[in-house]
């Protein structure tokens, strides 16, 4: 059984990443790291939105923010990819075609 007051149980007043989500995420995250890229993530399971913010370096501001808001399921998707300027780089229904927007920038990491 969970415990519901460990930090990372999400409440159910609170929108989350499931594990297939997660596994999805974390699996383009991973590729990321071992290009050299990234460094570090945080979740935020909040009333409206889930969060996966990372970072190139620990203790910044995030570089992306992968965001799922069911609310918006319905309109332009409830996936989104957010760069740390605040635009919307990619938004969606399918959260693997919005993690897409990465594939471009592991090929210039590769470079």
């Amino acid at each position: 059984m969970q415990n519901p007051h460990h930090p990372l149980t999400p409440q159910p007043d609170r929108i989350a990443f499931d594990r297939a989500e997660l596994g999805v995420i974390l699996s383009v995250y991973g590729r990321m790291v071992a290009a050299g890229e990234w460094r570090d993530y945080a979740m935020a399971f909040l009333r409206d939105v889930a969060v996966f913010s990372i970072f190139r370096h620990s203790a910044e501001t995030p570089i992306y923010r992968v965001e799922k808001r069911p609310r918006l399921r319905n309109q332009q998707g409830m996936y989104a990819v957010i760069g740390m300027d605040g635009r919307i780089l990619k938004r969606g229904h399918d959260l693997k075609q919005v993690l897409r927007v990465f594939d471009r920038k592991m090929i210039r990491a590769v470079d």
